[in-house]
């Protein structure tokens, strides 16, 4: 086995991502695939997923950017349709946004600048200058500037360029903050002052790409001269700065650096700053003290949020700040005074409770209104909200109201103006249920009512309409036995009654990494490309993502990513146990870690499935940590440079593990993007090649599609979109569809 695993590569040519014979390649495989698929805009699905994504009654989801002079919200919204299929960045008044067909006023349009500048722009966002650091706001009533971010082609890296909103213009050369392209994480400190991180030129990103050091940039001066304000080390992730401006609360204002050592582990710096240290360094008042940054004292795996004058601490192991004292364990979120726990240490803070997990629930996510915090928690992969008043000048929470019950649903919580407002955006969604978007009011929450569900709620603003025919579709949370004994949940979309005869063409997907949770959602692509074609929707709960908090995640790290895959397979034995479909009518699919699970699926296990769509993959696990961001997956999966590699990662790598005897794989699409700049393309490209040199004369159907645009979304635009998503879901149907007939 030792030889096998260090084997020459002979396929490593095609990690040169735009060289000329690598693209012929992806090309080649292009026109091959479509030639053997048929090209999906002749297919069922095209027109209509393009619709979808095109539609005019998708919900302009939108975030406030103060006021207008007339006392307006001004709303903004990012929107893509079929007239615009780069985008357009419009805003509109509050007033008009509850309107049914609300005006917009055009603030950006991406497909002209995209014209005018000759490059394939792609919209990546923007992060606004705080109302309350910005001199020009009109003593906060506005936000003036942004920090737009511009892909080329979809890409993580960016061109960052400043924009004017009360000008509609991009900020002049010479006095504006500009950026090329890069993986740049940058905010404003005030309004002429950045804390930025780039690449600078050597030795100023770290082994993942991302930038190691972090500059503070005035506006008006050379960035090369901007002084370096906090690095980290070439082998972190990457490092940040930012500030927490906590006054509106009742808290401080704080400058933060942090180091991300490895994926999940972190080291915090902070300060407190006074007005004057907002200011460039030429302009600060004589004798200003500088910045005294302490380190937090609190486990590398744990993570920070703050709110006024409380920090808290969500924790991935147990931990015990107290010598003798109570230890809370692994998924908690505990709280404290921050200027405390920086004073005193660990040892000389009182703590409180915020979340304590159970086996089989979970902490989601914490936001704020103006006097309240919403905090989202899941109990077996269900949803459920509690509202806590906070009081004493941001210094305590009171529980005040919550969920009577978890329920199967997809519940998103977003502040509308935490500064001045307790109302909040709610949207709601499940796998049948199309979202809508309310206006709720977190104040509501203590009035008494008689009816305690969803009483914050205001009115309905927004509801997109079906998008396919859900019609005595019925949704079921179900158990799997993974082979340690382990229960697996999954969830499965259906027709109520449909026949358990083995010939329903089933779709499972999975995930399984990072600690990233799979639940209900309302995916119309999804609906219309299978749901509505009889087919059989699945998404299971496998170890390694965070249904279940940090625990379930760790259980499928490195070592233990074997969990994983046999959780996967005994959910999709559990489908065919329960005669919902057969080997020949289930296909999988998955993207990215995913790509991965979808990999080790197709040379673990080809006997248990009928059709696999493998998305965005690693597949390499030998090279991985050399290509592109891969190197800050290694506390996801081990490092390939040591002897783990021997170890256990060897195992899993589908790339070094394709069974030359096994006379017949399941068909197999492999779709990926030439302008994916976070998992390299190459692991897709190389895994294909060697399967069809390996398979020559043999049954192994392999079909491979590179998109040249798209990033590691895969698309750049609504038309890539849905060509991507209709070539996939169409490959799988037919697959499935023609083994069941062969059945009869």
């Amino acid at each position: 086995m030792t030889s096998k695993t260090v084997e020459d590569d002979k396929y490593v040519w095609l990690e040169d991502v735009e060289a000329e014979k690598c693209l012929d390649f992806a090309k080649s495989s292009n026109d091959k695939c479509l030639q053997a698929l048929g090209d999906p805009k002749d297919g069922p699905t095209y027109d209509r997923v393009l619709s979808v994504l095109e539609s005019e009654d998708r919900i302009p989801h939108v975030s406030s950017y103060g006021r207008d002079e007339a006392g307006e919200r001004i709303l903004f919204n990012f929107w893509r349709d079929k007239a615009n299929p780069k985008g357009i960045w419009r805003k509109t008044t509050a007033s008009e946004y509850k309107k049914e067909d609300p005006k917009w006023e055009v603030v950006l349009d991406v497909d002209k600048l995209a014209e005018k500048d000759g490059i394939s722009w792609v919209w990546k966002g923007a992060s606004a200058l705080a109302r309350k650091r910005d001199p020009m706001s009109d003593n906060g009533r506005v936000v003036t500037r942004v920090l737009m971010n511009l892909s080329r082609g979809g890409s993580d890296a960016t061109h960052l360029k400043e924009f004017d909103l009360l000008s509609g213009e991009f900020v002049p050369e010479g006095e504006a903050f500009i950026l090329p392209e890069a993986k740049t994480r940058a905010s404003f400190k005030s309004r002429d002052v950045l804390l930025v991180g780039s690449d600078f030129g050597p030795e100023s990103l770290t082994d993942s790409g991302y930038p190691r050091t972090v500059r503070e940039w005035a506006r008006g001066t050379a960035l090369e001269d901007a002084p370096t304000v906090f690095e980290g080390e070439k082998t972190d992730v990457a490092v940040n700065g930012y500030i927490a401006d906590e006054r509106s609360f009742g808290g401080s204002l704080w400058q933060i650096h942090s180091r991300s050592i490895t994926f999940y582990t972190s080291k915090y710096y902070m300060a407190k700053l006074t007005e004057d240290h907002l200011l460039p360094q030429s302009e600060r008042p004589e004798g200003l003290p500088e910045l005294e940054f302490k380190e937090l004292d609190i486990q590398e795996d744990a993570e920070i949020d703050y709110v006024g004058n409380m920090l808290f601490i969500s924790l991935r192991s147990d931990w015990t700040p107290k010598e003798g004292g109570k230890t809370y364990k692994t998924g908690s979120i505990i709280y404290c005074d921050w200027e405390t726990f920086l004073s005193e240490g660990k040892g000389g803070t009182d703590y409180k409770v915020l979340f304590e997990p159970t086996d089989r629930t979970a902490y989601e996510y914490m936001t704020c209104t103006k006097d309240y915090m919403i905090v989202s928690t899941m109990n077996n992969v269900k949803s459920k909200l509690h509202f806590y008043k906070i009081g004493d000048g941001g210094n305590s929470l009171t529980l005040v109201s919550e969920d009577s019950d978890p329920k199967i649903r997809d519940c998103s919580v977003r502040p509308i103006d935490a500064i001045e407002s307790n109302e909040f955006w709610f949207t709601l969604s499940s796998y049948t249920q199309p979202s809508t978007l309310f206006l709720a009011d977190a104040g509501k929450v203590e009035e008494p009512v008689e009816s305690a569900e969803d009483k914050f709620i205001v009115t309905k603003l927004k509801q997109l309409p079906e998008q396919y025919d859900s019609s005595g579709l019925v949704v079921e949370q179900r158990m799997a036995t993974s082979k340690d004994g382990t229960e697996i949940p999954y969830f499965i979309v259906m027709k109520e009654g449909v026949e358990l005869n083995g010939k329903n063409p089933t779709l499972l997907y999975g995930y399984g990494g990072f600690e990233i949770s799979l639940g209900p959602h309302y995916v119309a692509t999804s609906g219309l490309a299978w749901l509505e074609r009889g087919g059989v929707y699945v998404e299971a709960n496998i170890r390694g993502g965070g249904e279940f908090g940090p625990s379930w995640h760790q259980a499928a790290l490195k070592a233990n990513r074997n969990k994983a895959y046999e959780d996967f397979i005994a959910v999709g034995e559990h489908l065919i146990e329960s005669k919902i479909c057969k080997p020949k009518t289930l296909a999988i699919r998955g993207g990215s870690n995913g790509g991965l699970l979808m990999g080790n699926m197709y040379i673990m296990r080809p006997d248990l499935f009928g059709a696999v769509h493998c998305a965005v993959p690693l597949l390499d696990m030998k090279r991985f940590n050399q290509l592109l961001a891969g190197a800050s997956w290694m506390a996801e999966y081990g490092n390939p440079d040591t002897s783990d590699w021997e170890d256990f990662l060897y195992k899993y790598s589908p790339y070094h593990n394709i069974d030359e005897s096994v006379e017949s794989y399941p068909p197999m699409l492999v779709t990926t993007s030439t302008r994916d700049d976070r998992v390299h393309p190459a692991h897709a490209r190389k895994m294909v090649k060697k399967l069809w040199d390996l398979g020559e004369g043999k049954d192994w159907p392999i079909y491979y599609y590179e998109n040249i645009e798209g990033g590691h979304g895969g698309a750049a635009d609504a038309k890539q979109s849905a060509f991507m998503t209709s070539l996939a879901y169409d490959f799988m149907f037919a697959t499935l569809t023609k083994n069941a007939e062969a059945m009869d």
